[in-house]
């Protein structure tokens, strides 16, 4: 067993970090989690951090229950990575022509197209299913329903935060396309609407946490919340696929001699919900800040924008059902960042790195973070390690 236990109200909590180095706010949170009459299990990764509604790196297994804040404002946020016929040979000395044509090609920031993309366009982009997909946008709470226009310009687009592109080398030299995003602004207005509905439910009343607030099985707002849930989690891989697209295309223009060619994506949610079956039980399993490592399954754990990030293979992993980190983890805050560190500080940071080095960014610095060889060191019976790459291209929002 490479997990502690520490004890909680209902269950106990598997952890694997070292409880004595987690924030006491964020243990805090899992105990009050472990407090839930619906929970069946609680495990921490090794990125754990206090978080809104429920800490970050932690995968709630509760049955016949949902707690939409624990799920988080973006809903399926994710990775996706790709392996190309590129290598380190094959790039210019200077990469900020490249790094320029990724970012108008693809919206950062609030940013969004001027028409929505059409997928058709892109090559290898799968549309079956896609008109299916808008159709039932037509399902989602009213509340939400005049950002229509808004969602399909914003399909395909990066966002801000922590959410990045990135151009890969792995340790042979070949490149990779990596990128991080979620469900932008629809699934930020669909998660904060049912968290409000969450919060009035008369069961939520007595509980230690009011972002604690569940929806529970047969009732007309768990079905609503799951059909917009779903949705929305839907969402976001296609939004990475249309991302990925697009990069794709950027890649082939800029290297036509080299004719690229690219491997099956990898793609992965990392703040999102799934129906999965443990010990008998039909449970719903919340990663907030997780991802899935089922056995032979490909996953991605990210570091920050100036150290590494890997690809890696599932173990399956029952106790931790499942799971592995879904990166390297804050230890400190944005504002901690932004009063700790310069310009300069980050400058140092990401050298060899073609990004953004302004202060807009200085709260993704990479000492914001734990150290992602710790973190993957950590969780050596969850997944195993299939490549290492370092970024030479990051944009951010």
């Amino acid at each position: 067993m490479s997990y502690t236990e520490v004890p909680g109200a209902r269950v106990p909590i598997r952890m694997w970090a070292d409880p004595a180095a987690v924030e006491d706010v964020a243990m805090q949170q899992l105990r009050n989690v472990s407090t839930l009459p619906w929970i069946k299990g609680l495990a921490v990764m090794p990125d754990v951090h206090f978080g809104k509604g429920a800490t970050v790196g932690s995968v709630i297994a509760m049955q016949g229950a949902v707690c939409p804040a624990a799920v988080g404002v973006d809903i399926g946020c994710g990775m996706s990575a790709v392996k190309t016929s590129l290598t380190a040979n094959d790039l210019p000395g200077d990469l900020s022509r490249l790094r320029s044509k990724i970012e108008q090609a693809i919206p950062v920031g609030r940013g969004m197209h001027d028409a929505p993309v059409d997928p058709g366009r892109l090559h290898g982009f799968a549309t079956a299913g896609w008109d299916d997909f808008w159709g039932r946008f037509d399902g989602v709470a009213e509340a939400v329903k005049f950002r229509q226009e808004r969602a399909t310009k914003q399909m395909g687009t990066l966002g801000s935060g922590n959410h990045f592109i990135e151009f890969c080398l792995d340790e042979s030299g070949s490149v990779w396309l990596m990128l991080h995003s979620g469900s932008r602004n629809i699934g930020k207005e669909l998660a904060e609407y049912h968290i409000g509905q969450a919060q009035k439910l008369p069961h939520n009343q007595g509980l230690i946490d009011r972002d604690l607030a569940v929806f529970v099985a047969d009732t007309p707002q768990m079905a609503a919340y799951r059909h917009d849930l779903f949705w929305a989690q839907e969402y976001a891989k296609h939004n990475r696929e249309i991302m990925m697209g697009l990069f794709q295309d950027v890649v082939r223009r800029e290297f036509k001699k080299a004719k690229v060619t690219f491997e099956p994506v990898i793609s992965c949610h990392h703040n999102y919900v799934a129906e999965e079956r443990y010990e008998g039980m039909d449970l719903l399993v919340t990663r907030k800040g997780a991802i899935r490592a089922g056995s032979g399954e490909f996953g991605i754990i990210p570091g920050s924008m100036g150290t590494g990030s890997y690809i890696v293979k599932g173990l399956g992993n029952a106790d931790s059902f499942n799971s592995a980190s879904h990166g390297a983890g804050r230890r400190m805050s944005r504002n901690a960042a932004k009063k700790r560190f310069s310009t300069r500080d980050l400058e140092e940071q990401t050298r060899g790195v073609e990004c953004r080095k302004d202060s807009g960014v200085v709260d993704e610095i990479p000492a914001a973070y734990k150290p992602i060889e710790q973190v993957i060191d950590q969780q050596r019976d969850l997944v195993a390690v299939v490549a290492k790459l370092k970024q030479v291209i990051c944009v951010k929002g």
